[in-house]
Protein backbone atom coordinates (compact mmCIF):
# COMPACT_ATOMS: atom_id res chain seq x y z
CA UNK A 1 0.00 0.00 0.00
CA UNK A 2 1.05 3.31 -0.67
CA UNK A 3 1.72 6.19 2.04
CA UNK A 4 -1.44 7.91 -0.40
CA UNK A 5 -3.73 5.53 0.36
CA UNK A 6 -2.64 4.79 4.46
CA UNK A 7 -5.98 5.86 6.29
CA UNK A 8 -3.77 5.39 9.45
CA UNK A 9 -0.87 7.96 8.34
CA UNK A 10 -4.42 10.34 7.20
CA UNK A 11 -5.59 10.04 10.75
CA UNK A 12 -2.18 10.48 12.34
CA UNK A 13 -2.13 13.69 10.40
CA UNK A 14 -5.05 14.59 11.02
CA UNK A 15 -4.72 14.12 15.06
CA UNK A 16 -1.68 16.03 14.92
CA UNK A 17 -3.06 19.27 13.63
CA UNK A 18 -5.88 18.65 16.44
CA UNK A 19 -3.65 18.82 18.63
CA UNK A 20 -1.97 21.91 17.30
CA UNK A 21 -4.67 23.94 18.09
CA UNK A 22 -5.37 22.12 21.83
CA UNK A 23 -1.72 23.49 22.37
CA UNK A 24 -2.92 26.95 21.18
CA UNK A 25 -5.90 26.97 23.80
CA UNK A 26 -3.85 25.15 26.58
CA UNK A 27 -1.26 27.97 26.05
CA UNK A 28 -3.36 30.68 26.06
CA UNK A 29 -5.55 29.46 28.99
CA UNK A 30 -1.88 29.53 30.60
CA UNK A 31 -1.04 33.32 29.61
CA UNK A 32 -4.86 34.09 30.35
CA UNK A 33 -4.96 32.95 34.22
CA UNK A 34 -1.05 33.76 34.65
CA UNK A 35 -0.37 30.10 35.42
CA UNK A 36 2.91 30.27 33.56
CA UNK A 37 4.71 29.46 36.90
CA UNK A 38 2.88 26.44 37.85
CA UNK A 39 5.51 24.40 37.60
CA UNK A 40 8.50 26.57 38.38
CA UNK A 41 10.98 23.99 36.88
CA UNK A 42 10.89 21.74 33.71
CA UNK A 43 10.77 19.21 32.79
CA UNK A 44 9.16 17.93 35.72
CA UNK A 45 6.77 19.90 38.20
CA UNK A 46 8.11 20.16 41.37
CA UNK A 47 10.44 17.53 40.17
CA UNK A 48 7.52 15.43 40.00
CA UNK A 49 6.21 13.68 37.03
CA UNK A 50 2.32 14.11 38.06
CA UNK A 51 2.30 17.38 40.01
CA UNK A 52 1.25 17.78 44.18
CA UNK A 53 -2.17 18.41 44.46
CA UNK A 54 -1.33 20.48 48.04
CA UNK A 55 1.26 22.58 49.29
CA UNK A 56 1.92 20.22 52.27
CA UNK A 57 3.32 17.67 49.57
CA UNK A 58 5.80 21.05 48.57
CA UNK A 59 6.84 21.24 52.70
CA UNK A 60 10.01 19.32 54.22
CA UNK A 61 9.08 16.51 56.22
CA UNK A 62 10.75 14.12 59.37
CA UNK A 63 11.51 11.04 58.28
CA UNK A 64 10.88 11.06 54.67
CA UNK A 65 12.36 9.59 51.72
CA UNK A 66 13.56 12.26 49.27
CA UNK A 67 14.15 11.40 45.78
CA UNK A 68 17.20 13.21 43.93
CA UNK A 69 16.05 16.62 41.96
CA UNK A 70 12.51 16.80 44.14
CA UNK A 71 11.78 19.79 45.06
CA UNK A 72 10.13 21.42 47.90
CA UNK A 73 9.59 24.94 49.35
CA UNK A 74 11.57 26.28 52.46
CA UNK A 75 12.28 29.61 53.32
CA UNK A 76 10.16 31.05 50.84
CA UNK A 77 12.49 29.31 48.00
CA UNK A 78 12.73 26.41 46.42
CA UNK A 79 15.29 23.45 47.14
CA UNK A 80 16.17 20.34 45.16
CA UNK A 81 17.19 17.56 46.52
CA UNK A 82 20.91 16.48 45.68
CA UNK A 83 20.88 12.57 46.35
CA UNK A 84 18.07 10.27 47.65
CA UNK A 85 17.79 10.41 51.09
CA UNK A 86 16.00 9.66 54.08
CA UNK A 87 15.29 12.85 56.34
CA UNK A 88 15.79 13.43 60.30
CA UNK A 89 14.29 14.65 62.91
CA UNK A 90 15.91 18.58 61.93
CA UNK A 91 16.28 19.89 58.16
CA UNK A 92 19.24 19.70 57.28
CA UNK A 93 21.17 22.21 54.38
CA UNK A 94 24.33 20.28 53.46
CA UNK A 95 21.27 17.45 51.51
CA UNK A 96 19.42 20.16 49.55
CA UNK A 97 20.77 22.53 46.69
CA UNK A 98 19.38 26.15 45.89
CA UNK A 99 17.07 26.28 43.19
CA UNK A 100 19.18 29.04 40.95
CA UNK A 101 17.40 29.47 37.28
CA UNK A 102 15.31 32.28 38.86
CA UNK A 103 13.73 33.15 42.64
CA UNK A 104 10.32 32.29 42.13
CA UNK A 105 8.59 30.00 44.45
CA UNK A 106 5.17 29.56 45.36
CA UNK A 107 2.30 26.85 44.94
CA UNK A 108 -1.13 27.35 43.26
CA UNK A 109 -2.64 24.19 42.30
CA UNK A 110 -4.93 25.31 39.79
CA UNK A 111 -1.80 27.07 38.14
CA UNK A 112 0.42 24.54 38.44
CA UNK A 113 -2.22 21.73 36.75
CA UNK A 114 -3.15 24.46 34.19
CA UNK A 115 0.21 24.90 33.46
CA UNK A 116 0.79 20.74 34.03
CA UNK A 117 -2.21 20.21 30.99
CA UNK A 118 -0.44 22.40 28.87
CA UNK A 119 2.87 20.27 29.08
CA UNK A 120 0.97 17.22 28.74
CA UNK A 121 -0.56 17.84 25.42
CA UNK A 122 2.73 18.97 24.14
CA UNK A 123 4.25 15.57 24.86
CA UNK A 124 1.42 13.76 23.82
CA UNK A 125 1.69 15.65 20.52
CA UNK A 126 5.49 13.88 20.18
CA UNK A 127 3.32 10.85 19.11
CA UNK A 128 1.39 11.32 16.22
CA UNK A 129 5.11 13.29 15.37
CA UNK A 130 6.99 10.57 15.41
CA UNK A 131 4.35 8.21 13.92
CA UNK A 132 4.45 10.51 11.37
CA UNK A 133 8.32 10.72 10.89
CA UNK A 134 8.08 6.62 11.11
CA UNK A 135 5.76 6.94 7.80
CA UNK A 136 8.31 9.36 6.39
CA UNK A 137 11.26 6.82 6.73
CA UNK A 138 9.33 3.72 5.58
CA UNK A 139 8.39 5.34 2.52
CA UNK A 140 11.28 7.50 1.51
CA UNK A 141 11.52 5.66 -1.69
CA UNK A 142 8.20 6.12 -3.09
CA UNK A 143 8.49 10.68 -1.80
CA UNK A 144 11.21 11.84 0.00
CA UNK A 145 9.09 15.15 0.80
CA UNK A 146 7.45 13.01 3.37
CA UNK A 147 10.63 12.46 5.46
CA UNK A 148 11.57 15.77 4.90
CA UNK A 149 8.36 17.50 6.13
CA UNK A 150 7.97 14.86 9.17
CA UNK A 151 11.44 15.17 10.26
CA UNK A 152 11.36 19.28 10.02
CA UNK A 153 8.25 19.31 11.91
CA UNK A 154 9.90 17.18 14.80
CA UNK A 155 12.71 19.75 14.98
CA UNK A 156 10.10 22.56 15.34
CA UNK A 157 8.59 20.58 18.15
CA UNK A 158 11.56 19.90 19.87
CA UNK A 159 12.61 23.43 19.25
CA UNK A 160 9.08 24.78 20.73
CA UNK A 161 9.57 22.23 23.95
CA UNK A 162 13.14 23.61 24.45
CA UNK A 163 11.46 27.13 23.79
CA UNK A 164 8.80 26.46 27.23
CA UNK A 165 12.16 25.55 29.20
CA UNK A 166 14.00 28.70 28.59
CA UNK A 167 10.40 30.82 28.60
CA UNK A 168 10.31 29.13 32.74
CA UNK A 169 13.73 29.58 33.32
CA UNK A 170 13.18 33.04 32.75
CA UNK A 171 10.54 33.52 34.90
CA UNK A 172 8.41 34.38 32.12
CA UNK A 173 10.42 37.26 30.14
CA UNK A 174 7.53 38.80 28.05
CA UNK A 175 9.60 38.62 24.48
CA UNK A 176 10.39 35.24 25.02
CA UNK A 177 6.74 34.21 26.00
CA UNK A 178 5.55 35.99 22.80
CA UNK A 179 8.54 34.00 20.51
CA UNK A 180 7.24 30.71 22.19
CA UNK A 181 3.51 31.68 20.94
CA UNK A 182 4.77 32.57 17.43
CA UNK A 183 6.80 29.42 16.51
CA UNK A 184 3.70 27.21 16.80
CA UNK A 185 2.57 28.71 13.44
CA UNK A 186 5.94 27.02 11.88
CA UNK A 187 4.59 23.75 13.16
CA UNK A 188 1.23 24.51 11.64
CA UNK A 189 2.51 25.13 8.71
CA UNK A 190 4.62 22.48 7.82
CA UNK A 191 1.65 19.67 8.89
CA UNK A 192 -0.44 21.72 6.69
CA UNK A 193 1.98 21.27 3.60
CA UNK A 194 2.23 17.93 4.35
CA UNK A 195 -1.57 17.51 4.48
CA UNK A 196 -1.18 18.80 0.83
CA UNK A 197 1.01 16.58 -0.84
CA UNK A 198 -0.93 13.43 1.28
CA UNK A 199 -4.42 14.21 -0.12
CA UNK A 200 -3.35 15.99 -3.62
CA UNK A 201 -5.37 15.15 -6.72
CA UNK A 202 -5.15 15.94 -10.30
CA UNK A 203 -5.82 19.67 -11.60
CA UNK A 204 -7.55 20.68 -14.69
CA UNK A 205 -7.77 24.11 -13.86
CA UNK A 206 -5.07 26.86 -14.07
CA UNK A 207 -4.96 30.52 -12.11
CA UNK A 208 -3.60 33.46 -12.62
CA UNK A 209 -0.41 34.31 -10.36
CA UNK A 210 -1.79 37.03 -9.17
CA UNK A 211 -3.75 35.39 -7.02
CA UNK A 212 -0.21 34.01 -5.45
CA UNK A 213 0.50 37.58 -4.54
CA UNK A 214 -2.58 38.45 -2.71
CA UNK A 215 -2.26 35.82 -0.52
CA UNK A 216 1.43 36.14 -0.05
CA UNK A 217 0.32 39.63 1.07
CA UNK A 218 -2.57 38.61 3.22
CA UNK A 219 -0.59 36.23 5.38
CA UNK A 220 2.08 38.98 5.36
CA UNK A 221 -0.59 41.12 6.70
CA UNK A 222 -1.75 38.47 9.34
CA UNK A 223 1.67 37.65 10.81
CA UNK A 224 2.36 41.47 10.97
CA UNK A 225 -1.32 41.74 13.03
CA UNK A 226 -0.33 38.70 14.76
CA UNK A 227 3.08 39.87 16.28
CA UNK A 228 1.23 43.62 17.10
CA UNK A 229 -1.11 41.57 19.23
CA UNK A 230 1.61 39.96 21.42
CA UNK A 231 3.03 43.24 21.74
CA UNK A 232 -0.28 44.27 22.60
CA UNK A 233 -0.25 40.80 24.99
CA UNK A 234 2.82 41.71 26.58
CA UNK A 235 1.86 44.83 28.00
CA UNK A 236 -1.43 43.36 29.13
CA UNK A 237 0.58 40.48 31.01
CA UNK A 238 2.96 43.36 32.70
CA UNK A 239 -0.75 45.15 33.44
CA UNK A 240 -1.69 42.16 35.24
CA UNK A 241 0.99 41.64 37.40
CA UNK A 242 0.89 45.59 38.57
CA UNK A 243 -2.99 45.85 38.67
CA UNK A 244 -3.58 42.18 39.51
CA UNK A 245 -5.95 39.77 37.64
CA UNK A 246 -9.24 40.54 38.91
CA UNK A 247 -8.51 44.40 37.62
CA UNK A 248 -9.35 43.69 33.95
CA UNK A 249 -10.84 46.73 33.45
CA UNK A 250 -8.20 49.11 34.09
CA UNK A 251 -5.22 46.57 31.77
CA UNK A 252 -5.86 48.89 28.83
CA UNK A 253 -7.37 52.43 30.69
CA UNK A 254 -4.06 53.70 28.88
CA UNK A 255 -3.34 52.15 25.97
CA UNK A 256 0.49 51.89 24.58
CA UNK A 257 0.25 52.97 20.52
CA UNK A 258 0.98 49.65 19.41
CA UNK A 259 -2.55 48.68 20.28
CA UNK A 260 -4.19 51.68 18.30
CA UNK A 261 -1.90 50.93 15.02
CA UNK A 262 -2.62 47.03 15.76
CA UNK A 263 -7.00 48.15 16.24
CA UNK A 264 -6.48 50.36 13.06
CA UNK A 265 -4.46 47.57 11.21
CA UNK A 266 -7.60 45.17 11.37
CA UNK A 267 -9.13 47.29 8.67
CA UNK A 268 -6.98 46.60 6.58
CA UNK A 269 -6.59 42.88 6.74
CA UNK A 270 -10.33 43.24 6.63
CA UNK A 271 -9.93 44.79 3.06
CA UNK A 272 -6.92 42.55 2.15
CA UNK A 273 -9.34 39.28 2.91
CA UNK A 274 -12.54 40.97 1.17
CA UNK A 275 -9.80 41.62 -1.86
CA UNK A 276 -8.62 38.17 -1.90
CA UNK A 277 -11.75 36.67 -1.60
CA UNK A 278 -12.94 38.45 -4.32
CA UNK A 279 -10.67 37.79 -6.82
CA UNK A 280 -11.17 33.93 -5.65
CA UNK A 281 -15.20 33.65 -6.04
CA UNK A 282 -15.08 32.90 -10.12
CA UNK A 283 -13.57 29.86 -9.31
CA UNK A 284 -15.84 27.26 -7.74
CA UNK A 285 -13.61 24.61 -6.36
CA UNK A 286 -12.55 27.66 -3.70
CA UNK A 287 -16.07 28.31 -2.87
CA UNK A 288 -15.81 26.46 0.60
CA UNK A 289 -12.60 28.11 1.39
CA UNK A 290 -13.35 31.34 0.99
CA UNK A 291 -16.76 31.65 3.10
CA UNK A 292 -14.48 29.97 5.62
CA UNK A 293 -12.15 32.49 5.69
CA UNK A 294 -14.72 35.25 5.71
CA UNK A 295 -15.96 33.82 8.62
CA UNK A 296 -13.04 33.13 10.32
CA UNK A 297 -11.52 36.84 10.17
CA UNK A 298 -15.47 38.16 10.82
CA UNK A 299 -15.23 36.04 14.20
CA UNK A 300 -11.81 37.50 15.16
CA UNK A 301 -12.31 40.67 14.09
CA UNK A 302 -15.31 40.48 17.02
CA UNK A 303 -13.77 38.60 19.38
CA UNK A 304 -10.72 41.44 19.68
CA UNK A 305 -13.59 44.52 19.89
CA UNK A 306 -15.26 42.25 23.05
CA UNK A 307 -11.63 41.73 24.35
CA UNK A 308 -11.38 45.44 24.56
CA UNK A 309 -14.82 47.03 25.63
CA UNK A 310 -15.92 44.01 27.56
CA UNK A 311 -12.77 43.85 29.80
CA UNK A 312 -11.48 40.59 29.02
CA UNK A 313 -14.41 38.75 29.54
CA UNK A 314 -13.35 34.77 30.35
CA UNK A 315 -12.01 33.02 27.50
CA UNK A 316 -11.97 35.51 25.05
CA UNK A 317 -7.97 35.55 25.14
CA UNK A 318 -7.98 32.02 24.18
CA UNK A 319 -10.61 32.51 21.63
CA UNK A 320 -8.52 35.02 20.22
CA UNK A 321 -5.78 33.62 19.60
CA UNK A 322 -7.37 30.55 18.64
CA UNK A 323 -9.13 31.99 15.65
CA UNK A 324 -6.01 33.63 14.65
CA UNK A 325 -4.16 30.72 14.39
CA UNK A 326 -7.37 29.25 12.33
CA UNK A 327 -7.41 32.12 10.80
CA UNK A 328 -3.55 31.29 9.28
CA UNK A 329 -3.98 27.76 8.81
CA UNK A 330 -7.21 28.29 6.04
CA UNK A 331 -5.01 31.18 4.50
CA UNK A 332 -1.79 28.54 4.19
CA UNK A 333 -4.13 26.01 2.57
CA UNK A 334 -5.39 28.46 0.71
CA UNK A 335 -2.64 29.77 -0.57
CA UNK A 336 -1.12 26.03 -1.27
CA UNK A 337 -3.54 25.38 -3.07
CA UNK A 338 -3.55 28.46 -5.36
CA UNK A 339 0.39 28.10 -5.94
CA UNK A 340 -0.55 24.65 -7.39
CA UNK A 341 -3.26 25.74 -9.23
CA UNK A 342 -1.02 28.37 -10.88
CA UNK A 343 1.60 26.32 -11.57
CA UNK A 344 -0.74 23.19 -13.10
CA UNK A 345 0.53 20.68 -10.30
CA UNK A 346 -1.00 18.36 -7.58
CA UNK A 347 -3.52 20.18 -5.34
CA UNK A 348 -5.30 19.05 -2.25
CA UNK A 349 -8.52 18.70 -3.31
CA UNK A 350 -10.46 21.43 -1.99
CA UNK A 351 -14.41 20.48 -1.64
CA UNK A 352 -14.25 17.09 0.09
Amino acid sequence: MSIKHSWLFGATLQTALIFVYLIIIAGSVVRMTGSGMGCPDWPKCFGYYIPPTTATDLEWKPEHNYKKNQVIIKHESLKVVKEDFTTTDTYAPKNWKAYTKHDYAHFNVVHTWIEYINRLLTALFGIPILILLGYGIYYFKEDKRYLLLSSTCLLFVAFEAWLGKVVVDSNLVPLKVTLHVLFVFFILATLIKLYQIKFAGSLKEKLPKTLIYIGLGVILATMVQIIMGTQVRQYIDVQMIKNGYQNQAIWLSKPPLIFYIHRSFSILLILLHAFWIYKLKPFKAFKKLSRSLALVIGLEIISGILLYYLDFPFLSQPLHLLLSSILFGIQFYLLICVINYSTNKEVMPIDL
